[in-house]
């Protein structure tokens, strides 16, 4: 069967600084190319005091790729603050098929035996595409996708990746260290960092 979202084609999109979108009312998958763009510097990440309380207090076991595919339909379900979403079955089955050849992850913060909080998104060389995040609050999951990516900026800054892509930026986001730079400046820096030969690198 013919892939709607062939893999290859969609890594094609990541080296070329393109990502789809699926318009939640007509279902057209629309591929976008921001300018500006949000970036996370890996080496300015901003941690507030309460975050790094959460952090050290162990509330949560992080793990990765335990839960792929749950992080990524938690991602994708509406809910409040989320009425609407842009990953659709295309994108979603697109993404599952990256993770199994081992190029698409899953961050996961765990409560109780519960996944509480996640996020997820492509590496390609040094290149980190952030695509989404959630958390749980009412399952003691406040801050979880927080602490993901806390966890996510040291992972990345341990194997020697160069680019975290968070595609664009949030009030949120711009708390915890977000930027955004020009297209011109994001290819320069993709182009070095798909170069990179990075593996993901999680010991069981």
């Amino acid at each position: 069967m013919m892939e709607e979202l062939p893999t290859a084609l969609l890594l094609d999109a990541y080296r070329s600084g393109y990502f789809p979108m699926a318009d939640p009312e007509t279902g057209v998958l629309e591929w976008y190319r921001p300018d500006p763009r949000a970036i996370i510097e890996l080496d300015g990440f901003h941690i507030s005091k309460s975050l790094c309380r959460t952090i050290r207090s162990g509330h949560f076991m992080i793990r990765s790729d335990w839960a792929f595919d749950h992080v990524l339909l938690a991602c994708a379900a509406q809910g409040p603050g989320r009425e609407q979403t842009w990953i659709d079955h295309r994108i979603a089955e697109a993404c599952l098929s990256l993770h199994e050849h081992g190029m698409a992850h899953s961050v996961e913060a765990w409560h109780g035996g519960r996944l509480v909080g996640g996020l997820y998104g492509v590496l390609v060389g040094g290149a980190f595409f952030g695509e989404s995040m959630f958390s749980r609050p009412g399952q003691g999951g406040r801050d979880a996708s927080k602490v993901c990516l806390a966890w996510l900026v040291e992972h990345l800054r341990a194997i020697g990746a160069s680019l975290l892509d968070i595609q664009f930026t949030t009030p949120h986001l711009e708390r915890l260290g977000a930027t955004e730079i020009t297209d011109n400046q994001y290819i320069e820096r993709l182009d070095l960092a798909i170069d990179q030969p990075i593996q993901w690198q999680i010991t069981p």
